[in-house]
């Protein structure tokens, strides 16, 4: 992660916010920065970051590994890099970000013409999928279909006529750049610019493929097939390796990031593996007990209701929740009955209800029904 940073700090979070805080803002992040909607340089790295920053936020094990550590592999720093800064061996070496490009861009001098011409991995995608709640639950197999870079299929990526081949550039000999004098406040200094005549390529195509007109890369239709595993939530995010777009200079596809989108059941609610029910039972059954059955996603199961059992009361169903998705076994279902009040009674209800009232020796001025108010006319 670029200048390992703090996964917090990428999202714009506090350490006590809430998972659903997380989701937000990495949601509006992602979509902010989405290299397909914003086109700005610099866009593409920081919808890589915001990925990488959810995916140990959104993660339980990741994120208190990181509040614990301050990473998430036994090294400090964000982006598991050694000491926290990407590796030591950066600095001298032939990695990204050593002496060499600090001087050169000290000096304006492009990049090295070994890191211009280098492979380099594709742009990764991202594609909101929307599930029902039990899709959601039990998982599925399915396929989708997107548009991406590919490697011309014609000319294998070489951007050649079939049949022909790709010449080394005369003038940078296949460096991509050329050698100027630069006068600088230090004196005069040799720079590297991109060569005028491949443009920074290193090769030079007299035949163009048909197909992609040179470039190796066309547009192209793809479909993958995909297993979603039992447990996604709302907001969680799949990576599809080598499922995004064609590299350059021969480097590998870029990753495919799947977000998913849940939506709401008209029954349960959900948070995280555990799942929650409104059972409304009666005054009756709240009183004396009851055997019922009970909705869940695995179907419905029995459950007793000991009697005296008071509004409000949470009845737990052990392993009737959702799967967990990063561990075995099933969430729990938590059922609450509600005990219902009749908003209308027959007499003998009523009759019933009064003869309780008495021989619990309460006293209960309640409104006079149809039949009472009929009979004290008759009786006038």
């Amino acid at each position: 992660m670029a200048e390992n940073r703090d996964p917090y700090e990428v999202l714009g979070v506090s350490k006590d916010a809430s998972a659903a805080e997380i989701k937000k803002a990495y949601r509006k992040l992602s979509k902010k920065y989405h290299p397909d909607l914003n086109k700005e340089p610099g866009a593409e790295e920081k919808f890589k970051e915001v990925n990488e920053a959810y995916e140990i936020l959104s993660d339980p094990q990741k994120k208190a590994q990181y509040d614990q550590y301050g990473s998430t592999g036994g090294q400090q720093g964000f982006g598991g890099g050694a000491g926290g800064f990407g590796g030591f061996g950066d600095f001298g070496g032939g990695g990204a970000g050593g002496f060499e490009d600090i001087f050169s861009s000290f000096f304006g001098g492009g990049s090295s013409s070994r890191s211009r011409n280098a492979p380099r991995q594709g742009r990764d995608l991202q594609y909101e999928m929307t599930l029902t709640f039990e899709e959601a639950i039990f998982g599925k197999k399915t396929s989708i279909e997107y548009t991406r870079n590919a490697v011309c299929k014609t000319c294998g990526g070489s951007g050649a006529k079939k049949g022909t081949s790709v010449d080394t550039c005369s003038k940078c000999n296949g460096t991509g750049v050329i050698q100027a004098a630069r006068q600088t406040p230090l004196g005069r200094v040799m720079t590297q610019q991109e060569c005028d005549v491949c443009h920074g390529k290193g090769k030079i195509i007299k035949e163009k493929c048909t197909t992609c007109g040179g470039e190796g890369i066309t547009r192209e239709k793809h479909r993958v097939e995909v297993n979603i595993p039992a447990g996604v939530e709302d907001g969680n995010q799949m990576r599809l390796q080598g499922q995004g777009e064609a590299g350059e200079n021969d480097g590998p596809y870029g990753d495919l990031y799947i977000v998913f989108n849940v939506k709401p059941s008209k029954t349960f609610e959900r948070d995280g593996s555990e799942i929650f029910f409104n059972l409304p039972i009666s005054f009756v059954q709240a009183t004396l007990g009851d055997e019922v059955m009970v909705k869940t996603v695995h179907g419905d199961v029995k459950m007793k209701i000991p009697a005296g059992t008071q509004t409000g009361t949470i009845f737990r169903l052990r392993g009737k929740g959702a799967p967990k998705l990063r561990s075995d076994g099933n969430g729990d279902q938590h059922v609450t009955v509600q005990v219902q009040t009749p908003k209308t009674l027959n007499q003998k209800q009523r009759e019933a209800l009064k003869s309780f009232a008495e021989a619990s020796g309460e006293k209960v001025t309640g409104e006079e029904s149809f039949f009472e108010k009929l009979k004290k006319r008759k009786k006038r």
